[in-house]
């Protein structure tokens, strides 16, 4: 089914300057254009601090797109999308320059999006001056980065903030994996499949495993990496985001309401973890010197403009429980670190075992099997099963055996969206349903806070240290041994 045209708007890019505009929303907004995608009278407004003309914005937009969409720019494409760009130089801290702003848009026949590509210590001057100068009517819309906030306590400040001048159904809460190709299929394989659909509760699942593993490090981020930790740059809102699409109740409908609701449900069945199960819980770490592909990595201490005396974690892993009837007893391990020895995004569903074991003459130990779900890269669904080996032999040997949807999503397909370039256009056509509501964002937080209070308050409060180019600590494995059970193997 074709995807239909959004109405005519401004989108308005504070931040226009900074690394996320020229890394992602550039590139996005070059595939859109190429896609058609773009209303005809759609403009990109970019402000920012700066005293450069349009002009000198187009050079800088088209530098960006060459480094950083990996493939050829298309001069008529390019022609279209760099006729629509308008540069204003704004200081978001000064009131008066939004009436700047103000003159350039057009809000009797656009809507009007604002991305806010900013800081979350800059946001609430952006609502203010938006407010001031009237530039959020309620047919406006306003689109925030993550994260928001670093505790509960912060992510309500925001929120009632920006409430004083934007309805929530104005307010679009970024989570780029909402956006991914291959967690949108979550839904549809979950809710468009019987045979999943059945089985997908504790009666027939043991346990299921989250990773998300990175091979970099912080990437000279240290300022905003070490007063975040991989906690809440990870498992905040990209596991936990996971974690709620696979354990949800299937909603009444595909709507955004109906989706946010369920899945704020599972946030609030999430069995809290605290200084009492800290250590049986959670393991973090924080990575040292290694290889990385052979290449010489150095520690975490010794990143660029590094604390020396540093105890923030690079490493985390997990284990979580919900509180329904549907999903007693079935841990869900959570795992995410930079320098690790792989990048991937993996979910894997382990079903149970076979109550009695009636090839056990020759096969002592029946293996479980899985469903293998890649998010990245090279995005696939795999099932894990067992089957009869081939020949005339009497006896029932039984051998590993794959089914792989191995055209799951091609990397290089035509048809492959990046998930900016999809949150923009949802965001274009008024879709809330890939954006993080509230009850969401401070849901998460209450369950995260917790856990980062027992990590400082406990007596071991250092992080463990894994080489970099391994899978971490060794009491990450510890934490699924104690229950007999093991990661799966990255392959």
């Amino acid at each position: 089914m074709s995807i239909e045209i959004n109405q005519a708007c401004d989108l308005v890019i504070f931040g226009a300057k900074g690394d996320l505009t020229k890394r992602k929303l550039l590139p996005a907004l070059y595939k859109l254009e190429k896609s058609k995608k773009i209303h005809k009278y759609t403009r990109i407004i970019a402000s920012g601090r700066a005293d450069w003309s349009t002009q000198d914005y187009i050079k800088i937009v088209k530098t960006a797109i060459k480094n950083f969409l990996n493939e050829e720019i298309d001069d008529f494409i390019w022609k279209k999308l760099s006729s629509r760009i308008y540069f204003c130089n704004v200081d978001v801290y000064k009131l008066l320059h939004f009436f700047r702003l103000k003159e350039i848009l057009d809000q009797k026949k656009n809507i009007t999006i604002y991305y806010c590509a900013v800081p979350p210590n800059t946001l609430n001057s952006i609502f203010i001056g938006l407010g001031n100068a009237n530039l959020n009517s309620i047919s406006s819309r306003i689109v925030l980065e993550k994260p928001l906030g670093i505790c509960l306590k912060t992510s309500k400040i925001i929120n009632n903030q920006i409430s004083k001048y934007f309805l929530e159904s104005q307010i679009f809460r970024i989570d780029h994996y909402l956006g991914k190709e291959s967690i949108l299929n979550l839904l549809a394989l979950r809710f468009a499949n019987s045979f999943f659909f059945h089985n997908w509760n504790n009666t027939a699942i043991d346990h299921i495993q989250i990773t998300v593993s990175e091979e970099v490090g912080i990437e000279g981020r240290w300022n905003y990496f070490d007063t975040t930790g991989q906690m809440k740059d990870m498992v905040q809102n990209h596991l936990l985001q996971i974690l709620t699409i696979l354990a949800m109740d299937q909603p009444k409908d595909i709507t955004a309401e109906n989706i946010r609701h369920e899945k704020v449900k599972i946030l609030r069945a999430l069995n809290p973890i605290d200084i009492k199960n800290i250590n049986k819980k959670t393991v973090r770490g924080q990575y040292c010197s290694g290889l990385i592909k052979g290449v010489k990595v150095p520690s975490y201490l010794e990143e660029y403009g590094a604390n020396k005396t540093s105890a923030t974690e690079t490493f985390v892993a997990i284990k979580a429980s919900l509180n329904n009837k549907k999903w007693s007893g079935v841990p869900f391990y959570l795992r995410t670190g930079k320098r690790l020895a792989h990048k991937y995004s993996e979910i894997v569903v382990f079903f149970k075992k076979m109550p009695i074991n009636l090839f056990q003459n020759l096969n002592k130990e029946l293996l479980q099997n899985k469903l293998v779900i890649r998010l990245e890269p090279d995005s696939n669904i795999k099932f894990e099963f067992l089957n009869k080996t081939l020949g005339l032999e009497k006896e029932y040997k039984l051998e590993h055996s794959q089914l792989k949807s191995s055209n799951f999503y091609e990397k290089n397909s035509k048809n492959s969206i990046d998930a900016y370039e999809r949150l923009l256009f949802e965001s274009m056509r008024g879709i809330q349903s890939l954006f993080v509501c509230r009850d969401e964002v401070e849901e998460a937080w209450k369950w995260i806070d917790p856990i980062i209070d027992a990590w400082k308050n406990s007596k071991n409060n250092i992080p463990q240290l894994y080489m970099s180019g391994t899978w971490g600590p060794k009491d990450a494995d510890l934490l699924l041994l104690r229950d007999n059970r093991y990661w799966y193997k990255f392959n």
